[in-house]
């Protein structure tokens, strides 16, 4: 092998062995890891183990074991087997640690037993990061995650699902039944045998709707109507897949450095009762008196939006396509321009559709606007196809107005929160 990199024997002794220090290069983020993890009072963020006891075999300091934590997190290493075989086998970790190998229960059992102070390391980051300046941008972007939960898919019940699974252990039970008066038709022995397989069939999906019951009792008494029998706090979910029971975590980063400043779990399965929490808990971890909060359409809700406005959060969030009207070759919503002065609608031809009514609908205020030259226009196919095109308003339509001024004025922005929650899933 000539004229190539010649590799080193690898029985060849070295007299002057390297360093471990001399593998991890100075810009090194477990470098950093280090420095951030002994700086913390363990204790006083209460962590368990942190004074050692007195007697019996000596335990792992919660510094080594949070420093593994962390740099599971950066490397997207969730598993506590691989967390054990990487400590084993990463030279990042082995400076890390110093060389200190926990094993996979010890790491597992680190992460149960000590979530609060976890979060308080958290907090303990956000303070640092305000420090160095690294908040400063009063822009945020919020999204959130599906998390599939320990809780099987056959395990978790709503009505539906739980009437649709009855419906089929009956109908199975019938088919049973049916073949058993053919069976009896058959020759004895045959009859026999082939009798004593079905009843045995028919006993077990006797038995499983039996347990059907209890859970049927369980699941009227449920507030929202699921049931979830190995994970309780877990919820049926949509994904762009299939559905998955788990846990929706909600989840903002800055806009300047991409930092995760801010997470919470919830069990609800929708976006769009979240955009006000997450953004009032992200103005204050940032300390600002008004932020810009980035979120996708999923979160676009009249109520979250008025909630955001009146905490002082500026919003931008794309509108959600709710009428068929645009796809059906009609004018849209967007196209009957509001006039704030006279308190009326002006639609594409020209008319104005003055105010008519009031309406209450699920505690929320609409204004109903529309013309009485609707028959008469010769633009009518376009526009709708019942007596005459009305137009509803909410009273606080100017704010669901001024979310999306603020979208056309930064066309970017979606483009922008984009980027973010692509940097920060890489983590």
């Amino acid at each position: 092998m000539k004229r190539f990199v010649e590799q080193q024997e690898r029985s060849q002794v070295t007299l002057f062995p390297e360093r471990l220090d001399d593998y991890v290069n100075e810009d090194n983020p477990v470098r950093v890891v280090d420095v951030f993890v002994e700086s913390l009072h363990l204790a006083t963020l209460g962590f368990e183990g942190a004074t050692p006891a007195k007697t019996g075999r000596p335990a792992y300091h919660p510094a080594v074991l949070l420093k593994l934590y962390i740099y599971g997190y950066l490397n997207r290493i969730q598993s506590s087997r691989r967390l054990e075989r990487e400590a084993q086998r990463n030279v990042e970790l082995m400076w890390l640690t110093g060389r200190l190998t926990p094993d996979f229960k010890t790491i597992a059992n680190f992460r149960k037993d000590n979530g609060p102070a976890i979060r308080n390391v958290c907090k303990e980051f956000i303070l640092l990061c305000r420090k160095l300046d690294l908040l400063t941008d009063a822009t945020v972007a919020i999204d959130g995650s599906k998390f599939k939960a320990v809780n099987n898919r056959d395990k978790n019940f709503t009505q539906a699902k739980l009437q649709r699974r009855m419906k089929e252990l009956e109908e199975n039970i019938a088919g049973y039944l049916e073949e058993m008066d053919t069976a009896d038709r058959q020759e004895p022995e045959t009859a026999v045998l082939r009798t004593a397989r079905l009843m045995d069939k028919i006993a077990a999906l006797k038995e499983q709707l039996r347990v059907m019951q209890p859970v049927k009792q369980e699941l009227d008494k449920a507030p929202d109507g699921q049931l979830s029998q190995t994970d309780p706090d877990a919820r049926s979910m949509k994904t762009r897949g299939t559905g998955v029971v788990g846990y929706n975590v909600q989840a903002s980063a800055e806009a300047r450095h991409h930092l995760i400043i801010d997470h919470e779990v919830t069990n609800s399965p929708s976006d769009r009762a979240q955009l006000s929490s997450m953004a009032t808990r992200a103005r204050d971890v940032m300390q600002k008196d008004s932020i810009t909060a980035i979120a996708d359409r999923g979160y676009y809700n009249s109520e979250e939006l008025l909630k955001c406005q009146q905490e002082g959060i500026k919003t931008i969030v794309p509108k959600s396509a709710t009428s068929n009207a645009k796809a059906e070759g009609r004018f849209g919503r967007d196209d009957f321009i509001y006039d704030r002065q006279r308190d009326e609608y002006r639609c594409p031809p020209g008319e104005h559709l003055i105010h008519r009514m009031v309406t209450n609908e699920h505690g929320m205020t609409f204004h109903r606007y529309w013309s009485s030259n609707c028959g008469s226009c010769a633009l009518k196919e376009k526009c709708t196809p019942s007596k005459e095109r009305r137009v509803t308003r909410w009273e606080h339509e100017q704010v669901l107005e001024d979310v999306q001024q603020r979208l056309d004025r930064m066309p970017d922005a979606m483009r922008i929160g984009a980027q973010q929650w692509s940097m920060c899933s890489a983590l």
